[in-house]
């Protein structure tokens, strides 16, 4: 009887270990508690499992940003893993995985953005387009909340515009994080300020420069104090305004080329560049009767009518002189068309031959009507020489004169 007593004790033991061991397997692992998935941005997330009777494990969590562990803090018979805040405050999706090594255990949460905005990223370019209407300038808007995360899709942004007289609105969406609206020229030219607001924020004030588009063909004059060639006063060339096809003036600095052509075809040109549509441009008068084609263009775009001008033979006639043994030579008086001594700087060339061949060009300028040459005998042997003086397009020549 003894004997079946204790056999039985033993066998109650056996039983009792057996049931331990089933039910110390069955809380090996630890399993999820938190049912949440969707979050709103900065606010505390916090993963909760069961408690196992391992190690506690690390919790591995991986975003856009970035991956990092996350300890375990054990409350009420649980393990509980808070999502650093560097996480919690970007929106996306976050990946988790519980690094435990007898069971995978992972997951996604998703982080969604606040319905708010605190502020504006805007951009816009180009900052200068075509009048007209058929060019355009882009409007990216870019709402943020405070922990500088995008707002929701079909956050409605509402986009300003005011240009001369009238004032715009238009409503637009976040879609792809971002708000945009392409803004087309006016016929008119000028400057159109841009902002935009979203949810009580507003944006900075832009700037769009609408330009006057290509210059269409215009005309030229001409101004000069009188029209005799005395290479000293000025000619001013001017255009009209100067306007694109849909009338507007075109903007200041506009580059404008006048070509003259000369009596003998020779090339000339000047430049101005325009200011409230006017180019302006200066020619010295011709030192000899001369007469002037003139014509105007802004390159590749636009060019002007054609206008003759006629300068009048100043100087009728001068005066040379020889004397120091023939070595100084006088020329002048030089006479304008009032009879008044030219004003310096009148070009006057010498020309000298010795037995038919071109010996010296020497070229001075006027000095109180006169120019004087000093030929030297270190240069210019003693012997017979010719010579030629020109000036004011007036020609004399000199035949066989001594130097001694």
């Amino acid at each position: 009887m003894q004997f079946k007593r204790t056999y039985i004790f033993v066998l109650g033991l056996v039983l009792l270990s057996s049931f331990a061991v089933v039910q110390n397997s069955k809380t090996t692992n630890p399993v999820l508690i938190t049912t949440q998935t969707d979050y709103k941005v900065g606010n505390t997330i916090i993963l909760e499992f069961t408690l196992s009777e391992q190690k506690t494990p690390l919790l591995y969590c991986s975003n856009s940003y970035g991956s990092t562990l996350v300890s375990a803090e054990i409350k009420n018979n649980s393990l509980h893993y808070k999502i650093p805040n560097n996480i919690t405050k970007k929106i996306g999706v976050v990946n988790w995985k519980l690094l435990n090594d007898k069971a995978t255990l992972s997951g996604k949460l998703n982080i969604n953005p606040k319905a708010e905005v605190a502020t504006m990223e805007t951009y816009i370019g180009p900052p200068s387009i075509e009048a007209g209407g058929t060019d355009y300038t882009m409007l990216v808007v870019i709402p943020t909340d405070s922990l500088d995360n995008p707002v929701p899709s079909n956050t409605l942004v509402n986009a300003k515009f005011q240009f001369l007289n009238s004032e715009e609105k238009e409503a637009v969406f976040t879609k792809n994080l971002i708000a945009y609206r392409n803004i087309n020229s006016k016929r008119e030219s000028g400057r159109m300020l841009v902002s935009s607001e979203s949810l009580g924020t507003n944006s900075k004030e832009f700037t769009i420069n609408v330009a006057a588009a290509i210059p269409t063909d215009f005309t030229i004059s001409a101004k000069r104090p009188h029209e005799y060639s005395d290479g000293n006063q000025i000619t001013t060339f001017s255009t009209s305004v100067i306007k694109d096809k849909q009338n507007n003036v075109v903007s200041d600095g506009t580059f404008v080329t006048f070509f003259i052509t000369t009596k003998n075809e020779t090339i000339l040109k000047t430049t101005g560049t325009t200011i409230e549509g006017v180019a302006q441009a200066k020619m010295i008068h011709p030192d000899y009767a001369d007469t002037w084609s003139i014509k105007a263009y802004v390159d590749g775009m636009a060019e002007s009518n054609n206008i003759v001008l006629s300068y009048k033979q100043v100087i009728e006639d001068f005066e040379v002189a020889f004397s120091n043994n023939n070595r100084t030579i006088t020329v002048g008086p030089l006479q304008s068309f009032m009879q008044q001594m030219i004003p310096d700087g009148l070009h006057v060339k010498l020309t000298i031959y010795k037995d038919n061949e071109l010996i010296d060009t020497i070229i001075k300028t006027s000095f109180k009507g006169y120019v004087n040459y000093n030929l030297k005998p270190a240069i210019y042997k003693n012997d017979d020489y010719s010579f030629s003086i020109e000036t004011a397009g007036l020609k004399k020549e000199i035949k066989t004169k001594k130097l001694w």
